[in-house]
């Protein structure tokens, strides 16, 4: 069951990667500036990364820990997701500054999946 989970969220996250990059590359290309477009970009591959994990370990872990489902899932949702608002929030000239810690704590998640990983394959 974690593992069909795990495969939707890869499968969601890799396939809004796309829409969002496309998004960025063609509709606020002309309308940020250069660091918030790298910053958009930063959220978009941190995102493709972690989709692309999530489809090889739903496919070749045969039970997936739902410790290290859930940092890779919330990790990737709270760290891309919040850099997206963050950018198009200052673009919109409303930051929503509450976002910014967001950041780092879905950063730290996506550590803990890795360190998780790791242990896994330790083990």
């Amino acid at each position: 069951m974690i593992n069909k989970i795990v495969l939707v969220f890869s499968a969601t996250f890799g396939m809004l990667a796309i829409i969002l990059g496309a998004f960025a590359a063609h509709a606020l290309k002309k309308k940020l500036n250069k660091n918030q477009i790298k910053s958009f970009e930063t959220g978009v591959k941190y995102q493709m990364y972690h989709a692309i994990v999530l489809l090889v370990i739903g496919m070749n872990l045969p039970s997936v820990s739902s410790s290290l489902a859930f940092c890779f899932i919330l990790g990737t949702f709270l760290f891309s997701f919040s850099i997206y608002g963050l950018v198009l929030s200052e673009y919109k000239k409303r930051k929503l500054r509450f976002l910014g810690p967001i950041t780092p704590i879905g950063g730290l998640l996506l550590t803990i999946g890795w360190a998780l990983l790791l242990f896994n394959f330790l083990n």
